[in-house]
């Protein structure tokens, strides 16, 4: 089911500027009148995955879109050797903790597939109810999961 509500140019160029030219960390979005997913706010580049967590305290009771370029270390087949390399994978988490509004979260959950649509390149798709399941342990383990 889709809700109406479209993506902003802006909310794609922020995106754009994370993925290709490293400019941000993480960006979190919002449905701006209930019509837009537009920027809410971004994370300086040397932001750490516990500072956006922080700054995801402020929407206990909200709803959001949060995009994070998350720093993992995938392994590496060397021959004889194994080893691992530090690459960026970019993670879409719907967060929709347990204390928003129902309207809110079926809008929220209603209009998922336009920003998926919009944000061509993420690595891994998240959904968070609350802290545990957002926490760096929990992304760590969907990326050892694999699939999308």
């Amino acid at each position: 089911m889709s809700s109406g509500v479209t993506v902003s140019s802006e909310a794609k160029t922020v995106y754009e500027e994370v993925k290709k030219d490293k400019k941000h960390r993480y960006i979190i979005y919002h449905i701006k009148d209930e019509r837009v997913i537009d920027v809410e706010s971004t994370g300086e580049r040397d932001a750490t995955y516990v500072d956006f967590l922080e700054k995801l305290q402020n929407f206990k009771n909200e709803c959001r879109y949060c995009v994070f370029d998350f720093p993992a270390n995938i392994p590496v087949d060397a021959g004889q050797e194994k080893s691992t390399m530090s690459v960026d994978r970019l993670v879409l988490m719907t967060w929709c903790p347990e204390s928003s509004k129902i309207k809110q979260k079926m809008l929220y959950s209603s209009s998922y597939d336009a920003l998926k649509k919009a944000l061509v390149g993420v690595y891994k798709y998240v959904q968070a109810c609350d802290f545990e399941e957002a926490s760096q342990e929990a992304i760590e383990d969907a990326f050892r999961k694999g699939g999308k």
